[in-house]
C-alpha cells in the first residue's frame, strides 16, 4: 500500500437472476469522511453497513455512492386464494339460483374468475439476499475506485519527491552562501567603523565582539538543521502504509515557519530571493497534499 489520492471513481456491475445491479462511487478531497448515498428503496436499511464497508478503505474525502437496479425482479411469485371472498361469491351465486329457480351450475372457474379471489403476490427478498447483491456490487465499485486513487497517489508522491529535492538543494545553496555573507558583513562593519572613527584606532577585542554579535544574529544553523530534519520526516511519511495527508500538511506548515525565521534573520536580497523560491515550492506542495488521503 502507498499514499492515495482522495479523488477517484469506481463502477461495479452485477447480474443475478434476471436483475442487474449497478453501483457508482465518486470521491473528492475533503477534510473528513463524508458519505452521501442514493439507494433503491429496499436497500436503505443498509446505509450503516455500507458506511462501514466504504470507510474500511476510504478514510477521508467526500464520497457519493449511487446504486440502481434494473431488469425483472428475481423474487418468487405465488398465487394465493382468498377463501372467505370465494365463499361469499359462492353463497351469492347460489342465492341467485335459488331466487330465480335456476339450476345450480356454479363452477370453480366461475368463482375463480371473480375479482380478488385469486391474488398473485410477490415475496419480498430477504435482507440476506439483498445485502449479498448490494455488498457485492459496492465492493466491486470500491475496488475500482481504490485502484484509481492508488495510481493518482503514486503520481502525487513522485511530484512531491521532486519538489522536495528542489527544496533541499535550495536549502543547501543558502547554507553555502552564509559564510560568504558573514564575511561581507564583517568587512562592511569594519569599513563603516573606520569612516566614523577616522584616525582613531579600533580596539580589536571590541571589534571581535561586534563581529560575534553580527554572526550570532545571522546564524541560521538551527533553522537549517530543522529543515533537514523535516525533509527526512517528509520522505519517511511518503513511504508510510497509512493515510498521511494530515501529517504532510502539518509538516509543510513547520517548513514554512522555519523558512520565515531564516529569512528574517539573514535579511539579504540574494537570500531573500532563495527563500521566496522555498515558499513557492512549499505552496505547490501544499496544494498537492490537499488531494492526499
Amino acid at each position: 500500500m502507498s499514499i492515495k489520492s482522495m479523488t477517484g471513481f469506481g463502477r461495479g456491475e452485477v447480474k443475478t437472476e434476471g436483475r442487474t445491479w449497478i453501483a457508482e462511487l465518486r470521491c473528492v478531497n475533503n477534510r473528513y469522511f463524508d458519505l452521501k448515498t442514493r439507494l433503491p428503496k429496499n436497500c436503505t436499511m443498509f446505509e450503516e453497513p455500507l458506511r462501514k464497508l466504504l470507510s474500511s478503505k476510504l478514510q477521508r474525502g467526500r464520497v457519493d455512492l449511487v446504486v440502481n437496479t434494473s431488469g425483472e425482479c428475481a423474487d418468487i411469485e405465488q398465487v394465493k386464494v382468498n377463501l372467505d371472498l370465494a365463499r361469499s361469491y359462492h353463497h351469492a351465486l347460489a342465492e341467485i339460483c335459488s331466487a330465480l329457480d335456476l339450476p345450480d351450475q356454479v363452477t370453480v372457474s366461475q368463482i375463480a374468475s371473480m375479482p380478488d379471489v385469486l391474488v398473485r403476490e410477490q415475496e419480498n427478498e430477504g435482507p440476506e439476499t439483498v445485502w449479498l447483491q448490494l455488498g457485492t456490487v459496492v465492493r466491486e465499485a470500491l475496488d475500482r475506485c481504490d485502484e484509481m486513487r492508488l495510481q493518482e497517489g503514486l503520481v502525487l508522491r513522485d511530484d512531491l519527491r521532486a519538489r522536495l529535492s528542489l527544496f533541499a538543494r535550495t536549502v543547501d545553496t543558502i547554507e553555502t552562501a552564509i559564510p560568504t555573507l558573514l564575511q561581507q558583513r564583517q568587512r562592511t562593519l569594519e569599513e563603516r567603523l573606520e569612516k566614523l572613527l577616522g584616525q582613531v584606532r579600533l580596539d580589536p577585542s571590541r571589534l571581535a565582539q561586534e563581529v560575534a554579535i553580527l554572526a550570532d544574529r545571522t546564524d541560521v544553523t538551527e533553522e537549517i538543521v530543522r529543515l533537514r530534519c523535516h525533509i527526512g520526516q517528509f520522505l519517511a511519511f511518503l513511504e508510510e502504509k497509512a493515510a498521511v495527508g494530515r501529517k504532510l500538511d502539518f509538516l509543510v506548515q513547520e517548513f514554512l515557519r522555519e523558512v520565515n525565521t531564516l529569512a528574517s534573520k539573514i535579511n539579504d536580497p540574494a537570500i531573500a530571493h532563495l527563500t521566496v523560491e522555498l515558499k513557492s515550492e512549499l505552496e505547490k506542495m501544499r496544494e498537492q497534499i490537499q488531494n492526499i488521503e
